[in-house]
């Protein structure tokens, strides 16, 4: 099993990134998913969950900022962040819902 996220970067506070999680070593289109980030010196926050029809739900402090998708076809899963906020700052992690399977992370830092 693999899970390579990718996409992250620095941003100005109001600005955008995409992020994609390409997975391998399981059935895709079955499995739901969820996107995580972990600040510094805080506790680990689910920011997503995407299950496997595409439903999501977002947790209140990105809900209408970010949008989780996926496709099925080339077994990637997306998080387009929009008025991004320095509070944004984290790593961000995608995960396999209800396993210990993670991808490495990817930095997202939001400063002017």
């Amino acid at each position: 099993v693999l899970l390579v996220e990718s996409g992250g970067g620095l941003v100005q506070p109001g600005g955008s990134l995409r992020l994609s999680c390409a997975v391998s070593g399981f059935t895709f289109s079955s499995a739901h998913m969820r996107w995580v980030r972990q600040a510094p010196g805080k506790e680990r926050e689910q920011v997503v969950y995407i299950d496997s029809d595409g439903t999501t739900v977002y947790a209140p402090s990105v809900k209408g900022r970010f949008t989780a998708s996926r496709d099925n076809a080339q077994n990637t899963v997306y998080l387009q962040m929009n008025s991004l906020k320095p509070e944004d700052t984290a790593v961000y992690y995608c995960n396999k819902w209800g396993t210990d399977y993670w991808g490495q992370g990817t930095q997202v830092t939001v400063s002017s």
